[in-house]
């Protein structure tokens, strides 16, 4: 049997962390950073949805809490010196020989992190170049933490802050058709989270979905209704998903689809909605012959029959390829599910379906292809409301912590007593992104926007203090203040219309 791995968070840090204590100037005593997103590699995109700071310093907090300083000091300090010995002894011997481990020592005696968190509200919609948290010690002796700690702080949140951003950025997609053609208050759960198997880790897989969720209601990553319950105090209901059949299951049927369906929708589900794949062997044939025998059942059942295409070219099977010879194709299925099945046309003008059948497709969406497929509807007379969405790995994975240029940079010091500003400024750095800020940061609200001010100092900052939307959020290892998910999820409703006007 494989042991469980050392889960000892002081090993969890890029290598050069360990070396960087002993390189800081003599007499350094503190070290201050921010967090900032530099830059936005998305069209459309010109702010970043600050989003699980709160979830990622609970997660550190646990894991120094039963990890390090509830095992034996000699335990840890010993797995710090094993990593030190073990990756630099071939590279430079006299580092491996000679380090020192007296401070992981001293940090597990003190038995919490020394270290003050300053934050916007999350939920927030914030600029690009505008800092979203800093971070700084409160002890003199520990003012490598910060900086150790960027590593640990990166991997947990640059990927939430992403998806909840393009999350964001996929329901101003929709809200913006269903303003022209439907139902609004639909869009809530009109893209769902399909995105856990193709994700990093599971726990990667929470988080982002947490970040979906922001903005939807509907998610198939079952862990994150733990993650919100655990840091952020949602509601048992936080999200909502529907009983849905996958490829397997279609196959043990065989090629028999009017009795599977049938199967399905009369007796596992005799009523309350069913998501149904239906393109395993042929979509076409589902759409022309099985559900036209099956209608009389969907259209008397108390639910609604939810058909999933799940491979091909989402907007022409949504809204019709009129390059094909075959008529249906041609329709695409929202259009002949309308002819089979009926609806209504609605106050704006367009057709909606029958509220027993429903369209879902979950493979390869993006946020181009959503609005290519809610304009195909609308052109075609339908409103976009008619299909939902399932957003995967494909929009969430494929993404990197340089989508928004996130990092955490120091820019202020002590040492010898005195307060120093310091900054990044590389001459190579042409698009001028890397540059960081310079000194203690502030952040106010001017006029209708969040604005940096930079540059200042202990004195100066203490002026700013009133505007300063920077508050001390995480001091030695307790929340100073908390938000809730609803809170979150209402703010940053809020934050959209004032930024993009949905």
């Amino acid at each position: 049997m494989f042991e469980s791995m050392n889960k000892n968070p002081i090993l969890w840090t890029d290598g050069y962390k360990l070396c960087h204590k002993d390189q800081y100037p003599a007499k350094t005593s503190w070290v201050y950073e921010t967090w900032t997103p530099r830059m936005s590699r998305l069209e459309g995109v010109t702010h970043v949805v600050f989003w699980g700071l709160q979830g990622a310093l609970g997660e550190v907090v646990h894991s120094f809490n039963e990890y390090f300083f509830a095992k034996p000091e000699d335990e840890v300090v010993k797995d710090y010196e094993d990593a030190i010995v073990n990756i630099f002894s071939k590279t430079n011997l006299h580092f491996a020989k000679t380090h020192s481990s007296t401070h992981i020592r001293a940090l597990h005696r003190l038995g919490y992190l020394p270290i003050k968190v300053k934050a916007l509200n999350e939920g927030s919609l914030v600029p690009i170049g505008v800092p979203m948290f800093t971070i700084e010690n409160t002890h003199p002796d520990f003012y490598w933490l910060p900086g150790y700690l960027e590593t640990q702080l990166s991997s947990y949140i640059w990927s939430p802050m992403t998806a909840a951003t393009i999350a964001n950025l996929y329901k101003r997609i929709l809200i913006e058709y269903a303003e022209k053609t439907g139902d609004v208050s639909k869009v809530f759960t009109q893209a769902g989270d399909f995105s856990m198997r193709g994700m990093g880790s599971p726990e990667t897989a929470y988080r982002t979905a947490g970040g979906h969720l922001l903005s939807f209601g509907v998610s198939a990553t079952v862990s994150v209704r733990e993650y919100l319950k655990t840091f952020y105090d949602a509601k048992d209901d936080v999200l909502t998903y529907t009983p849905s059949t996958e490829h397997s299951v279609m196959c043990s049927y065989g090629e028999e689809e009017v009795e599977a369906f049938k199967h399905l929708i009369t007796r596992v589900y005799p009523s309350g909605n069913i998501s149904i794949v239906s393109d395993t062997y042929d979509l076409w044939n589902v759409v022309d012959h099985v559900l036209p025998q099956l209608k009389d059942i969907i259209m008397n059942r108390d639910g609604k029959v939810v058909i999933r295409p799940d491979s091909g070219d989402p907007v022409n099977i949504i809204c019709g390829d009129i390059t094909s010879d075959n008529e249906t194709v041609r329709k695409g299925i929202v259009e002949r599910l309308f002819e089979i099945f009926g609806g209504t046309v609605n106050d704006k003008g367009y057709k909606e379906l029958d509220s027993h059948i429903g369209v879902v497709y979950g493979d390869s969406i993006t946020p181009d292809r959503a609005q290519r497929i809610c304009d195909g509807l609308m052109r075609k007379g339908f409103t976009s409301i008619n299909t939902t969405l399932g957003i995967g790995s494909y929009t969430y994975q494929y993404v990197t912590r340089d989508t928004f240029g996130f990092a955490l940079k120091g820019t202020a010091e002590k040492v010898d007593a005195k307060f120093k500003a310091i900054q990044k400024r590389p001459a190579t750095d042409t698009g001028n992104f890397k540059k960081s800020q310079k000194g203690i940061v502030a952040v106010i609200f001017d006029g209708d926007e969040y604005r940096l001010i930079d540059d200042l100092n202990p004195e100066t900052e203490k002026e700013l203090k009133g505007v300063n939307l920077l508050k001390e959020t995480f001091v030695n290892g307790k929340f100073i203040r908390t938000h809730t998910f609803e809170e979150i999820r209402e703010r940053l409703a809020q934050e959209s219309k004032r930024v993009y006007g949905k």
